[in-house]
């Protein structure tokens, strides 16, 4: 279980908005709330306009309770935003490519067959 102390900045998902605040998780233990009042210097209307559901940001630790594995948390004085989504891996094609697949499969069938074939031969004796 990872430590978390005032004042670090640390990485979390956001997991629900409510006009009050939005929800964070962080690992199988603890989450967090960022009041409205921590979203922003200035006046926050609508906490969509900051963040989302689903959005991978960074939070400082204002308060720690270890006891029911609480968080309160701020993003108002740091760069919250993580930028750009994971990168996604080039599938790449390997020189036999589907021919394994194209020589394999009717002796695949084949051999499905005659398992099936033998256990109805022994289902009628």
């Amino acid at each position: 279980m990872a430590k978390y102390e005032k004042g670090n900045v640390v990485k979390g998902i956001v997991t629900g908005i409510e006009p009050y605040g939005a929800f964070v998780s962080f690992d199988e233990y603890y989450n967090g709330l960022i009041h409205i009042s921590e979203i922003s210097n200035g006046f926050v209307r609508d906490i969509h306009n900051f963040l989302n559901v689903g959005d991978h940001i960074y939070t400082e630790i204002l308060a720690v309770d270890d006891e029911e594995y609480h968080l309160k948390l701020s993003i108002r004085n740091i760069n919250y935003k993580i930028n750009g989504k994971p990168k996604k891996r080039k599938i790449i094609e390997t020189p036999h490519g589907f021919s394994t697949l194209k020589y394999k499969l009717p002796y695949w069938i084949n051999y499905k067959l005659k398992i099936a074939k033998n256990k109805t031969n022994s289902i009628d004796k």
